[in-house]
């Protein structure tokens, strides 16, 4: 008797460790799926501005966002207010910290 029941708990034990593994690794993941679609939001966001102003059409602008909500701007601009409009509008976007550029002002040949 004293071995069915050894044998049982610890058979129990055995069985209870993956899900305890499993409970805590997604609990740590679930902090990456929320960030990516806040990130997603920000640059789509900046994107949709960008676009309402006809500013993409001034050049060639790639918007990237951060975990942190900092916004990367890169590529070109027909001009130098191009490149400020740019990122006036994406320091005003709702959720964006701060915003980073490498844009460069590239005239048409």
């Amino acid at each position: 008797m004293n071995k069915t029941l050894a044998i049982s708990i610890l058979l129990a034990g055995v069985l209870a460790v993956p899900v305890a593994a499993m409970a805590e690794d997604s609990d740590a993941d679930r902090s990456n799926p929320k960030a990516f679609v806040k990130d997603s939001a920000i640059t789509t966001a900046v994107k949709a501005q960008l676009a309402a102003k006809h500013i993409n059409s001034l050049g060639n602008i790639s918007v990237d966002t951060d975990m942190d909500g900092i916004v990367w701007l890169s590529g070109t601009a027909h001009t130098q207010d191009a490149i400020d409009q740019a990122i006036s509008i994406t320091r005003a976007t709702e959720g964006v910290k701060s915003v980073h550029s490498t844009l460069t002002v590239k005239k048409d040949d």
